[in-house]
């Protein structure tokens, strides 16, 4: 198909070859038959492996993504915890040092239990990933481009030569770029990752995860037994409703875009506010590359970090009428948290930093509710 709004829509121009339904169905089954002759009546053996409905959703995205093979799993974090379950003893890994908390508990636990070397590189300069790599010992450089909740857009390219010359191999979340935006396949990346809970879904009713390589490889295969193995798998109606979910992307994806532009524009010129960072803004240090990266908007996510500390952050976050006090993001409804509470004292994002994601609803109530949670402070 020319174009992905096309393939998103059409469910990758899905027609049931039996009844001619346009919709894809739900295949619940956990185990599959085998004929008189013991052979296998399709090419499912049992629902940890494979399932029809599985690989429909992971054929539209390996198609998005530009991929060879795609893998869902019951949750993000399950997804990430498995790449990094491919790591060896005494091995490295290499991560910005502020992103999703998830990821860095994950990458902490994981490295002191196995032995494994951490090294977690500042990514507002670029040559600072390049100082990290142990060429022949540094297995996987992991970032996010944006980064949660900074919004500094790394150039994939970039990162994707550094980590190959070293010998080792990036992967990429693009949770909140969305494939729709950025193909990092196509940069460079060998792995991508998407939380599948937040754009891809977008109706807050499901977790979900998903990996995408560019070449079936050894690793590749070794994520594919972890996922047989320890039973990450995603649910057959989990499967399905976000197959259902995805056919609405794109657009979900323009509007929370073209809101999150003019919230931005109208928080950047309000003087109880610091500082919004939103990769969209001139004003942001990866602009450029966010331009240049980012093909089609700049996504729903920004944060905004506030004059009166943390005092003011948190008073701001209370008055919040529209904007939900909750944690998740790329949703259709636009949520309000302040990080730091919701990260714990250890965290490293600034106390004054409020992030917010941008859903579809009016943008005129939206900026209405900011304003007046605003008022005063």
């Amino acid at each position: 198909m020319k174009d992905n709004k096309t393939l998103l829509a059409q469910a990758n121009h899905y027609i049931n070859p039996s009844s001619g339904g346009i919709v894809p169905p739900i295949d619940p089954s956990v185990t599959f038959a085998r004929d008189d002759d013991l052979e296998l009546i399709g090419n499912y053996v049992y629902g940890r492996y494979a399932n029809p409905t599985y690989e429909q959703l992971e054929g539209i995205i390996c198609e998005l993504e530009g991929g060879d093979k795609a893998l869902f799993f019951a949750s993000g974090l399950a997804a990430i915890a498995a790449v990094f379950e491919t790591v060896n003893m005494g091995e490295h890994i290499v991560a910005p040092k502020v992103m999703y908390h998830g990821t860095v508990d994950w990458l902490k636990r994981i490295s002191e239990k196995r032995n494994i070397e951490l090294t977690l590189f500042d990514p507002s300069d670029p040559t600072n990933l390049t100082r990290s790599l142990i060429p022949g010992k540094t297995a996987i450089v992991w970032i996010e481009s944006p980064i949660n909740p900074s919004w500094d857009v790394i150039d994939i390219e970039r990162a994707a030569n550094d980590a190959h010359a070293a010998g080792a191999v990036l992967g990429v979340d693009g949770t909140a770029a969305s494939p729709i935006s950025t193909q990092a396949l196509n940069l460079g990346a060998d792995i991508v990752f998407h939380s599948a809970t937040k754009y891809l879904n977008e109706h807050s009713d499901l977790n979900a995860g998903v990996l995408v390589t560019g070449e079936v490889n050894k690793r590749w295969e070794e994520i594919v037994d972890v996922r047989r193995l320890t039973g990450g798998i995603l649910g057959s109606f989990e499967a399905w409703l976000l197959l259902r979910g995805m056919r609405t992307l794109s657009i979900r994806w323009e509007r929370s875009c073209e809101s999150a532009m003019q919230i931005a524009e109208y928080l950047e010129e309000h003087p109880a506010v610091e500082r919004v960072l939103y990769p969209g803004l001139t004003s942001h240090p990866s602009h450029e590359i966010a331009k240049r990266q980012m093909t089609n908007g700049f996504g729903g996510m920004m944060s905004l970090q506030m004059k009166g500390g943390q005092e003011a952050a948190r008073e701001f976050v209370t008055r919040a009428k529209v904007f939900v006090r909750a944690t998740s993001l790329g949703g259709v409804e636009s949520l309000i948290e302040h990080r730091r509470t919701v990260e714990g004292p250890h965290s490293e994002v600034p106390v004054n930093l409020i992030r917010l994601s941008v859903g579809i609803e009016s943008v005129e109530d939206l900026i209405e509710d900011l304003r007046q949670a605003l008022e005063g402070l």
